[in-house]
Order: C-alpha cells, then structure tokens, then sequence
C-alpha cells in the first residue's frame, strides 16, 4: 500500500495556530508537582515488573547482601564479648579460639556480601537498561501514532527532552536505586528485629526519632517536588528553543535576531538555573539534616546503654551490636533522604513520558476498505465547519465539489482556509461538523492508510531525511524497481543533478537535505509523487521554490502526471493554475466563487481582484 509522500507541513502554521512551538508550551510550564505520584509509581513498577527473571534476580542478590550485612554487628558484638573482664582477679581474658572463629566468619561473610553487591549492581544495570529500552519502545511508537494537532501544539524539543532526557533520568534511578530501595525495606525488617532480640528498651529508644524524621522529609518533599517538576520542564523548554535555533539558523542571522534570540535562551536558562539552584539546595539539605537525627538517636541510645550496662543489664558487645544496629535501622531512611532529589527528578520524568503514552492517538476506526485500485477519486465537502482553536473557525460550512479526474485550483487570501482543505481530506485534522466523501464514503469510515495510500501529495515545505536519495524518493513506492525510480526522477527533471553527484542516487543527504538548494529538494520531493502514482493528487505551491524555466518542466511533468487523476491544487501564484478545470476562490471559510479563469475574470469578483493585484502593470 502505497504511503502519503510527506507529514502535513502548515496544518495550524498557515491557516491555524501558532505552528511548530505551538501556544501550549507557556501554559504546560506551570506545572508544580506530579499530578498522580502514586499512579506514576505504579506504572512505571508495572514496568519494571516485566522483566521478572531480572527483578527477582536483584532482589535474591540484595537479599543475601542483607543478610550478610546484618550479620557483621552480631559477630562484632559477640568477638568483643570474647574478651572478658574478672573484677575479683581485676585481669582481661580473652577466649581466642571463639574470637578466631568469629574474625574468619566475618572475612568469610564480608568477601560473600562483597561477590553478591557486584552480582546486585550487574542486574540492576540490566534491568534498568531493559526497562528503559521499552520505555524508550513504546514512547516512540507513541510519537508515530500521535495526532498532528499533538505534534503543531508542543514544542519539538519538549518532545525530544522526554525520549531522552527524562528516560535516561528514569534509567538512573532504577539502575541505582531500586536494589537500594529493596536493600532499604529488608535492612529496616532485619535490624528492628535484631534489635528487638537484644533490648526492647533500646529499641524503643531508637524509634523515637521516626516521627521526626518523618515529618522532616514530608516537609522538605513537598516543596522539593514542585521544583524538580520545574526543573525537567524548563529543560524541555530549553531543547525547544535549542532545536528551533538550529533549524532556523539562517532566518535569524538574516533578520539580525541573533541578539534576541540570546536574550530569550538567556531568560529561560536563568530561570533553569534559578529553579535548579533551589532543586539542588533543598535535595543536600535532606541527607545533613537526616544524618542530624540518626545522631541524635545513636546518643540517645549510648547514653541509655551505657547506662544498662552499669546495671549488668547488657554486655559491652551486645550495646555495640545495638549501636550497630541502630545505625542500620536509620541508614535506609538517609539513603532514601539522599537519593530523594535523584528519584524526584525520574518521578517527574515518568509522568512526562507517562502523560505522553496517555495521549489519544490518532483517532482511526474506519472499516469500510477501499484499495487504491477501486478508487475513483470523487471528493465532496459538505457543509464542513473547522476550527484550529474553538471559537475561532476556519471553514465555515464549506461546500466543494471535485469531480474525477478533474483539475481543480483553490485560490484565496493567506489564511483563508486553504491547506486547511488539505489537512482534513488526508484526515490529518478532523472536521468539527459536515461530511467529506471519497467515492461516495464517508473518510471517516475508510481505514487511514486506505485512505492516505491513494493520495499523493507535494508540499510547499519539502521533508528529506538523512538517508540517500534513492531511500527518500523510494517513500512514494518502497517496492518500486530503480528504474522506475530512476524514470521518476527523470519526470520530475530531478535526474540531472543527481546524475551530476560523485555517488548519484546513493548520495547521502544531510538532516533536511540541508546540502542540497532549495529547488533541488522540491524536485525529489516531486520525484516522489511521481512514484507513488497516486489517484488523487495533492500540490500545494509545488513549483514555489524553483527557478521559472525549470518550473515550466515541472509543469507540464505534472501536466501528463495529473490526466486521469484527481487534481487538487494550492496556489498562489496564479500563472500556475490558468488552464485548470475548475478554480475555486476561498474567502472567510466558503467558496466564494468558481469556475474557469476566463469565466471568473468576466465575472469581476474575487478571483479577478486577485489576479489584477498580482498582475497590476503586466499585460496579460
């Protein structure tokens, strides 16, 4: 099935809203916290909860690294209880067969928690490498199915920061910190129980600072959420601004905007720095002032123990042990303190890409199949009303008519509605109320790729991709042999300097074909059209960038390549459209007039102002 030759290039820039940074940036950027953290979370569990064999693999490792760590303050506890003191004889003894014993357990246990910490981080890795590669998947194979209202309303940088700032945020901290996360929950389990096992007193004691440290890192949470939001946001507003001052280089140094365009990068960047600055400060102050609390626990319990210990109630190595432990106890807390900022950043980055893959695609229940082979090419607009922004119409119960193989011209002032034809018969938007047919059905109820197959189409902005250019004429028709290819280029008239280039056809393009003029481009992109072949064709100031000798060919190309076919043609420059059947002149979202050029010119209306403003002083 033949494919559509080119995305909608001037859906809402010509005729709708604001184009490629689009109006709804400034009014995301507001954002302060994660809308649904807890939904967040558990998707993007659900996510790492795939790979099973790996999570479980991270989660045995990180349960033998507990297990061993929990195991070091009770032989440290009972290696110093080895060593006893006799208040009759007033002389140390130290049984050095047990503390040999304890010291060898202890190297043993250390070099296992050592092997199992590698094992841990090593799974951890790939886990976070396969989570994000289908994050990565899935968010990509969104961006192919979004709408295109989507893609002309957010700025293409913002876009970009989500696939690969924000997953590779959310790879980090998966990578670093779900083995923490688990080694946290297991090491709190282990060393309250512990704890318990040598004084419920001391254990008491140690979880008195809990609620503090509670309510302090809720407290410092909720105003670090707000700014690691920000922060990922300006990030994305930065790319934006980034990518459209490398596309649109040329135009800025031309129109001397460079200083402009500094000092607007400049105001978003401050604002980046500012809101870093306090993300950052207020992420440091979490692990100081938990380490603030775990040491006002660990005197607490010296102090307490020290006095049990007077009382004969606890041996010196089992106070050490409870130390030991209390430290542990605390420990999952500040390591969770510490890498807050880290997981808020990710958290923030996943609901992105979350909000992202929550977006509707493009809307697609069509059943009534219509092969290109069946088509005949028939299209009406009936009564169809269309609006970019509510409120503001486009088209305003527009009726057109295009019989088959007919050539028709749609004239009219910019932003009269004119490539807003285009973009709803190719269902590239959707009419707010009316009905457009193809051959007698509704578009609406022929499948998108039925519908889009049998139309071809060559746009004022051309789009090439960094591949050869036989790759990127080959999108008209990806089975065409290279000679058809090649007889293509020849319509097109694009053969001659292709032939001219040192590779030919496998020359490779730069981004855009940046290294190609202007002209040339529109030539492959006319190329093809030529190969797909398609029933109804579509051109939208198609000659626009060529030189005047070298549209003359194209046209009469064009010329053979319509007779037959469905011709629908966007114009402004009216020399272009004399000899079409029908001409049709749009004015405030209706056909205004129609007919041919000699008819419209007697008639003295709209077209003929037209023709006279663009032809004044010229005989004609």
């Amino acid at each position: 099935m033949n494919r559509p030759m080119q995305g909608p290039q001037g859906g809402p820039g010509r005729g709708g809203p604001g184009g490629r940074g689009g109006g709804m940036m400034g009014a995301r950027m507001n954002g302060e916290k994660p809308k649904q953290l807890k939904r967040t979370l558990a998707r993007l569990f659900k996510y790492i909860g795939t790979n099973r064999s790996l999570l479980f693999g991270v989660l045995f490792a990180t349960l033998c690294v507990t297990v061993a760590d929990l195991m070091g303050p009770a032989l440290q506890g009972a290696a110093i209880n080895t060593i006893v003191y006799n208040e009759i004889t007033g002389k140390i003894t130290v049984d050095f067969d047990t503390l040999w014993k304890l010291l060898v357990s202890m190297g043993v246990i250390y070099l296992f928690s050592s092997a199992f910490g590698y094992l841990q981080s090593f799974i951890s890795t790939k886990l976070s490498q396969s989570t994000v590669f289908m994050l990565r998947r899935d968010l990509f194979k969104k961006i192919s199915r979004l709408p295109i209202k989507y893609t002309d309303t957010h700025s293409h940088g913002d876009i970009m920061s989500r696939m690969t700032n924000d997953v590779e945020n959310v790879s980090n901290t998966i990578s670093q910190s779900v083995a923490s996360l688990m080694s946290s929950l297991l090491t709190l389990i282990g060393a309250f129980t512990m704890m318990l096992r040598y004084s419920w007193q001391l254990t008491l004691i140690a979880i008195v600072t809990i609620p503090l440290t509670i309510f302090v890192s809720s407290y410092l949470a909720k105003f670090m959420r707000k700014y690691y939001k920000r922060q990922q946001q300006l990030l994305g507003e930065l790319n934006g601004k980034t990518e459209e001052m490398v596309t649109g280089y040329k135009t800025v140094m031309a129109y001397g905007r460079e200083k402009a365009a500094i000092e607007d990068f400049a105001k978003t960047s401050e604002e980046y720095k500012r809101v870093g600055i306090k993300a950052r400060t207020l992420g440091g102050l979490m692990g100081p002032v938990m380490n603030v609390i775990g040491n006002l626990q660990y005197l607490l319990l010296a102090t307490a123990g020290g006095l049990f210990a007077l009382k004969g109630m606890l041996r010196i190595g089992d106070i050490q042990s409870v130390l030991q432990y209390s430290k542990k106890f605390t420990r999952p807390v500040n390591e969770i303190a510490n890498q807050y900022a880290q997981i808020l950043t990710a958290l923030a980055g996943a609901e992105r890409i979350f909000d992202m893959l929550d977006t509707e695609d493009e809307i697609d229940a069509g059943t009534v199949r219509m092969p290109e082979e069946k088509v005949i090419g028939n299209v009406r607009f009936e009564n169809v009303h269309f609006s970019y922004v509510p409120e503001k119409p486009v088209l305003k119960g527009l009726d057109l008519s295009v019989k088959p193989g007919q050539k028709i011209a749609i004239v009219g002032a910019t932003g009269s509605g004119k490539t807003t034809i285009v973009n709803l018969l190719t269902r590239f938007y959707e009419t707010d109320s009316g009905v457009i047919t193809l051959d007698g059905v509704d578009i609406r109820d022929i499948p998108k790729d039925d519908l889009r197959g049998c139309i071809g189409m060559v746009l004022q902005d051309t789009v090439l991709f960094a591949d050869t250019i036989e790759s990127n004429i080959r999108m008209g028709k990806s089975e065409a042999t290279h000679e058809e290819l090649c007889a293509a280029a020849a319509v097109a008239h694009a053969d001659d300097f292709i032939e001219r280039l040192p590779e030919g056809y496998q020359a490779v393009l730069s981004e855009g074909g940046s290294n190609l003029s202007q002209g040339q481009r529109q030539l492959l992109s006319i190329a093809r059209a030529v190969l797909n072949d398609p029933k109804i064709l579509i051109l939208d100031e198609a000659t626009s960038s060529v030189d005047t000798r070298t549209e003359k060919h194209i046209q009469d190309a064009l010329n053979s390549l319509m007779e037959g076919r469905t011709a629908i043609i966007i114009a402004h420059r009216l020399s272009t459209i004399i000899d079409s059947d029908v001409i049709v002149v749009i004015s405030e979202g209706r056909v205004a007039e129609s007919g041919t050029h000699d008819e419209l010119l007697a008639a003295g209306g709209e077209y003929a102002k037209l023709y006279r403003n663009q032809y004044a002083g010229i005989e004609t």
